[in-house]
């Protein structure tokens, strides 16, 4: 089954009527080849699925039919993963796919003391539309329902700051605390630090803000890595626990 995603506006049960347009009909009609009278399937990224007949392919968007839809219960568990932005692009972007095929709930991009890739202004517009792409283009990929969150970057404090979490962690390489914590069922928040990780201070700073320093093991990650491997560890509990969410 190939999922496609169309903005809640662009979608009308009443009327039983979808449009779809920008990159996914650009995927759809000009590398997929989809025509007038297939079926294909699409969601709003907010767990509602429908069935739909092409109807009309014009040259920028298409009309589909809705012919049935279904909605999914939004995900108990949720892991947000705040992210240093990194000197290299690629590897921010690579994060940015795995992090949303393995399930990640939201993404924040986040500066730190040693953050070396500063965005500002009309830069960081661009950067979130590319982001954007990616993570649809990785979510359309693994099929889910709900599209991940991603915030503009925030810095270190702020970041710190932001409420509703039920587990606070920072994985930090001073730490020999291995991250024995149930995830299931919760909010979780992991801090990933850029290149040359966190300062003492900063770690000192969530710490207060109620964030439990936590190691991910002996060797050194990348921060990329680490972000990943933060998501794929709340999934890995999620399967253990014989649990249907993210799939």
């Amino acid at each position: 089954m190939e999922l496609f995603y169309a903005s809640t506006e662009n979608i009308d049960l009443q009327a039983q009527r979808l449009v779809l347009d920008g990159d996914e009909f650009h995927h759809l009609v000009r590398v997929l080849r989809k025509k007038e009278g297939e079926r294909i399937f699409v969601t709003d990224g907010c767990g509602l699925c429908c069935e739909v007949s092409i109807l009309e392919v014009g040259k920028t968007s298409l009309k589909g039919e809705i012919l049935g839809h279904t909605s999914f219960e939004c995900p108990k568990t949720g892991v947000t993963v705040a992210l240093s932005l990194l000197k290299v692009p690629q590897r921010f972007e690579l994060f940015l796919e795995k992090a949303t095929e393995l399930g990640v709930s939201s993404i924040i991009p986040m500066m730190t003391s040693r953050t070396l890739s500063q965005v500002s202004g009309e830069k960081v517009q661009n950067k979130l539309t590319r982001w954007r792409t990616i993570m649809l283009s990785a979510a359309r990929q693994s099929k889910r329902y709900y599209l991940p969150q991603l915030s503009e970057p925030l810095s270190f404090r702020k970041v710190i700051a932001l409420p509703g979490y039920d587990l606070k962690l920072i994985p930090y390489e001073g730490s020999e605390m291995p991250p024995e914590v149930e995830c299931c069922g919760k909010q979780s928040i992991f801090l990933i630090g850029g290149e040359g990780g966190f300062t003492a201070g900063e770690v000192q700073e969530a710490q207060s803000a109620g964030f439990r320093a936590i190691s991910l093991g002996r060797t050194i990650l990348r921060a990329e890595t680490a972000g990943i491997f933060a998501v794929a560890y709340v999934r890995s509990q999620l399967l253990k626990a014989d649990s249907a969410e993210w799939f």
